[in-house]
């Protein structure tokens, strides 16, 4: 218990609850212009709060009377977030089975270059008939492959992040060179589903390789959670031999968060009204939530991903009453790279001279 407690929370439209934008508390335009999720964000990072994940699908939301019917993209909402923060990691959910590796390499590491060593990602597959028939590029296919795949992307990604040292930029003005070309490696890259060659368009990000994460919410996720620096977690009363499962299969054992959707209300009668017609692990106040986060840490877990009903209602509790009972301050939060913050060591480029590979 005496290990530092890791805290992320999730951005989703105006909160995880599909109801969440009619309250009388939010303005709904400042959903479509980031307003409302840069707003959430920077409360997070004043209380403490390590990092912020954004979510994302490639299926467009449901067109309901009861819910937004859109969604900003996370990586370019990730972006929009940057410079207004100067020490929250920012992970975008990235959908790989229909994007191109070399693209999604190369988006992560210019969020890792506009944010200052805080950019990162969570790669995720889809499954469905619908995002196959919005790309046109592949039929859909099970998820066992598909998360095999995103293994490959994981790969090719860091190696493309690797493919210019860090040095590789000369800017010298009395030749024109911009870019030393001995600096830079061409991967040649071949997998069962794509190859790539050539180094990345983007420079070596600050961080070396930006923080990549995995959702484990299934059991074919589970294959991919050894090639995550970050894993989030469903909570469950078999919590210690999940972690077993996710740290068993990897040579560096990753930082596991247990993720819970969080509704944050005292008073029982306006939890049940604000509860309807959503989905959640945690309804109540903050000492209950604070005690079952201490038990999650005490089974191994690294820290918790909150994912609030509403961000206008629920963050500010989180900020200015949860994180406190969990000894949780911005003051122990240095403002560094998200790896640092982390505790995490900055990765050796596998082609540099002496990288010894």
């Amino acid at each position: 218990m005496s290990r530092r407690l890791i805290t992320a929370i999730e951005i989703d439209g105006a909160g995880g609850h599909p109801g969440a934008w009619r309250g009388p508390e939010v303005d709904p335009g400042a959903i479509l212009t980031g307003e409302l999720a840069l707003r959430a964000v920077q409360r997070a990072e004043e209380a403490g709060v390590d990092i912020a994940t954004f979510v994302d699908t490639l299926e467009a939301p449901a067109d309901s009377a009861g819910a937004v019917s859109v969604r900003l993209d996370a990586l370019g909402l990730a972006a929009r977030i940057a410079p207004s923060t100067s020490r929250i990691g920012l992970l975008p959910t990235l959908t790989v089975t229909h994007t191109e590796p070399f693209h999604v390499q190369a988006q992560v590491a210019t969020l890792d270059w506009v944010s200052s060593g805080r950019g990162g990602w969570v790669a995720d597959v889809s499954t469905s008939a619908e995002a196959a028939s919005v790309i046109g590029r592949r039929e859909p296919a099970p998820a066992a492959e598909l998360w095999r795949e995103a293994r490959y992307v994981v790969d090719v990604s860091r190696r493309l992040w690797d493919s210019w040292d860090d040095d590789a930029i000369i800017r010298d003005a009395s030749t024109g060179r911009f870019v030393d070309r001995d600096r830079l490696h061409y991967v040649d890259y071949e997998s069962p589903a794509f190859s790539i060659k050539g180094p990345s368009i983007v420079p070596r990000p600050p961080q070396g390789h930006p923080l990549t994460a995995v959702k484990v919410s299934t059991r074919e996720a589970l294959e991919a959670a050894g090639d995550a620096e970050l894993v989030l977690l469903p909570g469950s009363v078999d919590l210690e031999r999940r972690i077993a499962a996710v740290r068993g299969g990897s040579t560096e054992s990753p930082l596991v968060l247990v993720s819970v959707a969080v509704l944050l209300d005292e008073d029982q009668a306006a939890a049940e009204r604000r509860a309807e017609g959503g989905s959640f692990d945690y309804i109540g106040g903050v000492e209950g939530l604070a005690a079952l986060v201490r038990e999650w840490q005490t089974a191994g877990a690294d820290g918790v991903h909150f994912r609030p009903a509403s961000l206008e209602i629920d963050v500010p509790v989180i900020a200015e009453k949860l994180l406190p009972l969990l000894k949780v301050t911005a003051a122990d939060r240095p403002g560094t790279t998200l790896r640092n913050r982390l505790g995490l060591s900055r990765p050796a480029n596998r082609y540099a001279k002496g990288a010894g590979r």
